[in-house]
């Protein structure tokens, strides 16, 4: 609850950012109101709406009410049924007591609205988070399906991407999913990259059979890489790997009728990863072609745009009604970055 006073001197403050240039909504969350909030303390100063003695709905239900609902529930009959099982139930007999959403409410607030039966209470997994300072230290790999030239023939991709750099570091294509296959993409991969197994490297996957196959396992380890994986049915945790398979699909020169062989699924993709590689100038990257990011050139290449976009303002200032575009670029990536309340009000500050 805040007094009055300081209300007074919320006002003020927003007021005061407002007239420098700020916006309203921001400065409002940055002091922790919304919009509305500020136009009700303008509009009254005095309103003590926390304290203030309402009326009880008409609509409430009274406590013999609720203990009716609460017999019922613990019922020899109902105790081991949810409210949307015993509503229904006794509406057959044209009883009706509330709705489900009233009584689990209900439940919820004597402490009765409980993890019910033998199965093990549902866990909430954190995604797991990873950070990549430079190339060659965080890896994402999945799987895809390329169709065949028949209906129900499938070739699948194996491909893995730089976190850092977002380059494609390694690729295969075989006409089955397998363990084996992967271990082998792995090993060419460590050699392509030179990964000699003392700097540390994590791997991250999803949850497939390939990805949990002993033979990878054992080769991970025998490479000196750390095994990661995303929570179970939840893809978003290997957002950027999907990514790469849409950006693939939906090529223009993508033959959506299917392949007519492996061979020609192969050539295809080793042009796409060419293409992507040292093309295609990546938006999430401030449009750096993955191998100039990976590469280490990011720095250069951002310093010289950085220079013909001062000296275009310079020529014609009359054009630019804001300070030249920023060419830079985080010097550390996340993978699933964990947000919290401080990073928020920092990302809001600096906007």
């Amino acid at each position: 609850m805040i007094l009055p006073a300081d209300r007074a001197i919320a006002v003020t403050l927003i007021l005061e950012a407002v007239t420098a240039g700020a916006m309203e909504e921001k400065a409002c969350w940055i002091m922790g109101i919304s919009q509305r909030t500020l136009f009700r303390w303008k509009k009254r100063p005095e309103d003590q709406r926390p304290h203030a003695k309402r009326p009880a709905p008409q609509n409430k239900l009274t406590l013999e009410e609720k203990q009716v609902i609460l017999v019922h529930m613990n019922s020899d009959r109902f105790k081991s049924q949810p409210p949307s099982q015993m509503v229904p139930q006794l509406a057959d007999e044209g009883i009706y007591l509330a709705s489900e959403s009233t009584i689990y409410r209900i439940l919820k607030e004597v402490k009765q609205q409980n993890h019910r039966g033998r199965s093990e209470k549902p866990i909430k997994r954190m995604a797991t988070t990873h950070c990549a300072a430079g190339p060659n230290q965080v890896w994402m790999w999945d799987i895809t399906w390329l169709k065949g030239p028949i209906s129900g023939q499938f070739f699948y991709l194996y491909l893995i991407l730089d976190l850092y750099s977002r380059k494609i570091v390694g690729w295969e294509i075989w006409p089955v999913e397998s363990a084996e296959h992967a271990s082998t993409l792995m090993r060419k991969t460590c050699l392509s990259e030179k990964h000699t197994g003392q700097a540390p490297l994590v791997l991250h996957s999803d949850n497939g059979s390939p990805m949990k196959g002993a033979t990878l396992l054992e080769t991970l380890y025998q490479l000196g890489i750390t095994g990661s994986r995303s929570r179970p049915r939840v893809s978003n945790d290997n957002a950027y790997a999907e990514s790469i398979f849409r950006t693939c699909k939906y090529r223009p020169d993508y033959p959506y009728k299917g392949f007519l062989d492996i061979s020609e699924a192969r050539q295809w993709v080793l042009k796409f990863a060419h293409w992507y590689n040292h093309e295609h100038h990546h938006s999430g990257l401030n449009f750096l072609t993955p191998n100039q990011r990976h590469t280490g050139m990011a720095a250069a290449i951002f310093q010289n745009r950085q220079r013909v976009y001062e000296q275009a303002r310079e020529k014609n200032p009359n054009r630019w009604s804001r300070q030249c575009r920023k060419w830079e670029l985080d010097v550390k990536v996340f993978l699933n970055p964990v947000k919290t309340e401080e990073q928020d009000l920092m990302d809001i500050s600096t906007a």
